[in-house]
């Protein structure tokens, strides 16, 4: 009898809601590509990409095969490699220091903001000062835009330019977003995105791209993009990956696209409810002055002392998923351990990895549904 009992299980995406929605639009659009069967490189690429640029305001758009490619290409377009250094924070995914890693130079890891979960300006400005004491070479800085809310880019940019690195800003999390009311792909010398499944923009695989408004730059990625390839096919002019985007998924994107503006608008009133529901119990995440968020996740912390572990079995017996990104920060996980830190620490990001933990949060989250995660937390934290 029990078994009939059990909650409906809440889904954390719901990418099925938005193929409803979509109906047959993107079956068309796959459809077309397997008419023409140009599966590489093929014409919905060279649309998406017009397109990209037209939603960010970025002039070049360089489709890829992931956000970690994205980051990867143009660290290897601006030539870092063994003996410098790159800064990230620590707080995020592990695809931010490790594709700076994957070239040979070293990342090295500053802290976040309590409030915003973003890259802190002063453990940056130490962070470069740790990285010339150990010998190393400041080139760039990679600022990234967590959980869909931009990073606080004048800051940042103005540590960068003091300091001469590049900034590359890693919006895998964050493209739709906006900062001081400019949308994010024009800040830097160039910004990363993903377009995995999960991402408020993603495509029915990997994907990704890289926005600049450097003509020279974007020239030099198409090339890496395609093996380091020259004008002619078979001279390849420098080392470059299998970095491109498949046609088929320029395809999906190009139909999710044109609905990517009323999901943001429908993700924001969600973070909304959330945070009027929440924000009496729990430490609800905060809008910086001047930033809008996409809400790739709706991330909370949890009173002081309470046991996360239990508050997420909690959850997870009334039907409701729930994850913890990020239950170790890069500086504390296996393969990063050895890469330097700022001075003085990273504290912030510590303490957020014990105490952060996401609710579901998407276009399609009805307000039943939503009453329904709000009231499980508030149980989970009264028992």
């Amino acid at each position: 009898m029990n078994q009939h009992m059990r909650p409906e299980p809440v889904p954390f995406y719901d990418l099925a809601s938005q193929r409803r929605r979509l109906g047959t639009s993107i079956d068309e659009s796959i459809a077309r590509v397997l008419g023409h069967c140009q599966f590489i490189n093929g014409p919905e690429v060279t649309a998406l990409e017009k397109a990209l640029s037209e939603f960010s305001g970025a002039a070049h758009v360089v489709s890829c095969a992931s956000g970690t490619d994205a980051l990867l290409m143009v660290l290897m377009a601006m030539e870092v490699g063994p003996g410098d250094a790159v800064l990230c924070p620590s707080f995020t995914f592990c695809a931010t220091g490790e594709a700076v890693a994957l070239t040979g130079a070293s990342p090295v890891f500053v802290d976040v903001d309590a409030q915003t979960f973003n890259m802190d300006a002063a453990s940056l400005k130490r962070g470069i000062a740790t990285a010339r004491q150990r010998g190393l070479k400041p080139r760039a800085v990679i600022p990234v835009d967590l959980f869909g809310q931009s990073a606080d880019h004048d800051a940042i940019a103005e540590v960068a330019q003091a300091e001469g690195l590049f900034v590359l800003d890693d919006a895998a999390q964050g493209f739709g977003a906006s900062y001081k009311g400019r949308k994010l792909g024009t800040f830097g010398l160039a910004t990363a995105t993903s377009f995995f499944p999960t991402k408020p923009l993603g495509c029915f695989g990997d994907g990704g791209a890289i926005f600049t408004n450097d003509g020279k730059l974007a020239e030099t990625l198409r090339s890496i993009r395609v093996h380091g390839q020259g004008s002619d096919k078979y001279d390849n002019v420098r080392l470059g990956l299998t970095g491109r985007l498949d046609t088929m998924q320029a395809a999906v994107l190009i139909e999710k696209l044109k609905i990517f503006e009323d999901e943001i608008a429908a993700r924001n009133r969600v973070a909304e409810r959330y945070a009027r529901g929440l924000g009496n119990l729990v430490t609800v995440p905060r809008l910086a002055s001047g930033c809008s968020s996409i809400w790739a996740q709706y991330t909370i912390r949890l009173p002081e002392g309470t046991d996360r572990d239990g508050f997420v079995a909690a959850l997870k017996a009334q039907g409701i998923p729930s994850m913890v990104y990020y239950a170790k920060s890069m500086h504390q996980q296996t393969a990063y351990r050895e890469f330097p830190v700022a001075e003085g620490g990273l504290p912030v990001s510590e303490q957020l990895s014990d105490d952060v933990v996401s609710l579901p949060i998407h276009a399609y989250l009805d307000e039943a549904t939503q009453d329904r995660v709000i009231a499980a937390v508030r149980g989970a934290l009264s028992a």
